[in-house]
């Protein structure tokens, strides 16, 4: 990435009906970042049916409409954004106290990717057990939970998301990422939520994102992953 003495970040939220969680994701970003260099916040929307839009909007981030699916929404994102440094976080998912200033001081230190460090908003044990692994630097450890930040030119190097992903697009990306870059694991932490465990059950849940996990390692594509989610995971 070429020196520039004010980068500023693109932080690009991929929604679909998070009328729950958007106004207070964007309430807590304007009041817990620590610099200027925030250019813009863009919602990019699959096609809420509920006041997602509406909320954000008035929040101040500028919404994009978008066909569905978390790799297109981002992909979209990351064309319009203006920013040097692109910061994708999901609507559940509420990063520290100056992460700004944490993402740009790597990005001077040459780490040109990275996240955060993860923890659930429960203190479950089971989950707490889980959270501690996101500290390892390994693609194996990472997730889209954990956020993450790409410079513009690494990630127009990279090609962006791969569409055919509709569900593991984070995961596809990062390992990409790690391949090519040097990653960084930052050690503060984002708080994400743990409603799909609460919904679907604990143990039950990490089995099948263990699975899906296993599946990609042994060489399941894209169909086939999703077809698995799909049987096993959405309500």
């Amino acid at each position: 990435m070429k020196p520039n003495k004010n980068p500023s970040i693109s932080i690009i939220i991929p929604v679909l009906n998070e009328e729950r969680y958007i106004g207070p994701l964007l309430e807590h970003l304007s009041r817990i970042a620590g610099t200027s260099n925030i250019g813009e916040i863009l919602c990019v929307d699959g096609g809420s049916k509920d006041n997602t839009r509406t909320i954000a909007e008035q929040a101040g981030a500028r919404v994009i409409k978008s066909k569905r699916g978390r790799a297109i929404q981002m992909n979209l994102g990351a064309r319009v954004a203006h920013g040097d440094i692109l910061y994708f976080l999901h609507a559940d998912t509420f990063p520290p106290k100056d992460f700004d200033k944490k993402i740009l001081h790597a990005v001077e230190k040459g780490f040109e990717t990275g996240c955060f460090r993860m923890k659930f908003d429960t203190r479950h044990p089971f989950l707490r057990f889980f959270a501690w692994f996101s500290r390892i630097n390994h693609s194996l450890c990472r997730g889209g939970d954990q956020s993450l930040f790409v410079s513009r030119t690494i990630f127009l190097e990279s090609g962006g998301f791969n569409e055919a992903y509709l569900i593991y697009e984070d995961s596809e990306f990062i390992r990409r990422l790690y391949r090519h870059t040097r990653f960084k694991v930052l050690p503060d932490y984002v708080i994400t939520s743990a409603r799909k465990y609460r919904e679907l059950g604990w143990m039950r849940l990490q089995f099948h994102f263990a699975m899906i996990h296993l599946k990609n390692y042994l060489g399941a594509g894209p169909d086939e992953l999703f077809r698995y989610y799909r049987k096993h995971v959405l309500l």
